[in-house]
């Protein structure tokens, strides 16, 4: 125990376990998002190497969506069952294990194979993350610690363009999948030595404990899957992840190809157009959460706080029905950070729902069920895209749909959770 914390148990002072589980969780998303658009960054240089048309790299992305969304709805159930401890570490070898397995792809199906594996271990990541939050901070800093861990995406997403580029230009393709798979493997053992439910951790003090549950839930209640499936609750979720999150999908796939394509970029400044853009929408995973956790701190609704926040995000998302007009590649490159910005903020936002209207046995599954959602939508999106470019031969239709989504996805969130109270099981309480 460090003279800090060790001062803050003697003097009642509140110890700050909860923010160091956090950075695990933003290391972790860091981690995954190098995995994961790895092979987006290095399509373009990739590409006649394997003899891909944008058909076949579509339906690469397709398999590893669909992969996803299956995997996603059985590890948000699963995470329930064993808790976030074992259930990331189990996600996080299964996609650690998956991207270090890419080096070896010479064929298309191999690449739908270890792509289909990586879905299988990714879909873990967010319903792990999600749950260790639930368990780890009170409703009023959840949506600031999710904006802060989810901000790991867009790290990732800087680093990706920066070092796969570099890596190949060394190493070769190849060496790029090992060497960052391999350094990306010393996260599990950290994770599995430092983390356990706050109860159980030496470090949290009893004020520090007494805040994590400060919220007026039933932590004990046992809510099914089947349960959670018949409320509307969960598809208030899940119907907001199947809308929005195929836009993310499609900038972390295609991005780099828009830019490549559209500019005639070279290697450096393709990568420098990159970071830039994930610079810009890490900051609004953060300014996402904590401006709604700031107004429930300065008196307003739970519902006020996070509906507002999201209308919010979907007008700054309004800019993708010009993207296409602007033709000046720095200009370029703002714009697409903003409305990447936009994103993460209402996701960081909408990442919360469950936590905030479910108890804590309940919200893995809730998780998972949104994020089967959101892949689905995803797998749309990967064969939509890839038919769009070979024939229209541009992003101009793709961006117009991206630009109007998430206004839809407010109204429908409102409409399904008008007053985002929390859920309720009659049919538990007869029961009992």
């Amino acid at each position: 125990m460090t003279t800090v914390e060790t001062a803050a148990f003697e003097e009642g002072k509140m110890t700050r376990r909860r923010w160091v589980i956090c950075g695990l969780l933003f290391t972790a998303v860091v981690i995954n998002y190098v995995d994961r658009q790895m092979l987006g960054v290095l399509k373009p240089f990739m590409s006649d190497e394997m003899g891909w048309s944008e058909t076949d790299y579509a339906d690469i992305v397709f398999y590893f969506q669909a992969a996803y969304a299956a995997s996603y709805l059985l590890f948000g159930a699963f995470v329930d069952k064993v808790g976030a401890k074992i259930g990331y570490a189990t996600a996080f070898a299964i996609w650690q294990l998956a991207h270090i397995a890419h080096a070896g792809a010479s064929s298309l199906n191999q690449f739908f194979l270890v792509r289909v594996l990586l879905g299988i271990g990714e879909g873990g990541n967010f319903p792990g993350g999600v749950k260790a939050v639930t368990e780890w901070f009170p409703k009023k800093e959840r949506a600031l610690a999710t904006g802060i861990f989810n901000a790991g995406a867009n790290i990732g997403a800087v680093i990706t363009p920066i070092a796969a580029p570099m890596i190949m230009l060394a190493y070769g393709w190849r060496a790029a999948f090992i060497i960052t798979g391999v350094i990306g493997m010393l996260w599990i053992v950290a994770w599995l030595i430092m983390y356990r439910a706050p109860e159980k951790e030496a470090k949290v003090n009893a004020a520090e404990l007494a805040h994590i549950r400060s919220d007026p839930e039933d932590s004990d209640r046992k809510v099914g899957w089947l349960t959670v499936v018949g409320k509307r609750e969960t598809w208030a979720y899940a119907t907001g992840k199947f809308l929005i999150d195929p836009v993310w999908w499609m900038l972390l796939f295609w991005l780099p190809d828009f830019f490549k394509k559209t500019f005639e970029l070279d290697i450096p400044t393709f990568a420098g157009v990159l970071a830039a853009v994930y610079l810009i929408s890490d900051a609004g995973s953060v300014a996402g959460g904590w401006l709604s956790s700031r107004l429930m701190k300065n008196g307003h609704s739970l519902n006020f706080s996070r509906k507002i926040t999201m209308l919010i995000c979907a007008v700054f998302t309004l800019p993708y029905f010009f993207i296409m007009q602007i033709d000046n590649l720095w200009l370029a490159t703002i714009v697409v950070g903003l409305v990447a910005a936009a994103h993460q903020a209402f996701s960081a936002n909408l990442y919360t729902l469950p936590g905030d209207v479910f108890p804590r046995s309940a919200v893995g599954s809730v998780i998972g069920i949104g994020g089967m959602l959101g892949g689905i939508g995803g797998m749309v999106m990967a064969k939509s895209v890839g038919q769009v470019l070979e024939a229209a031969g541009g992003y101009a239709p793709i961006f117009a749909v991206c630009g109007g989504i998430y206004l839809l996805a407010v109204l429908v969130i409102h409409l399904l959770t008008p007053k985002m109270a929390p859920a309720r099981f009659p049919e538990i309480a007869a029961q009992a």
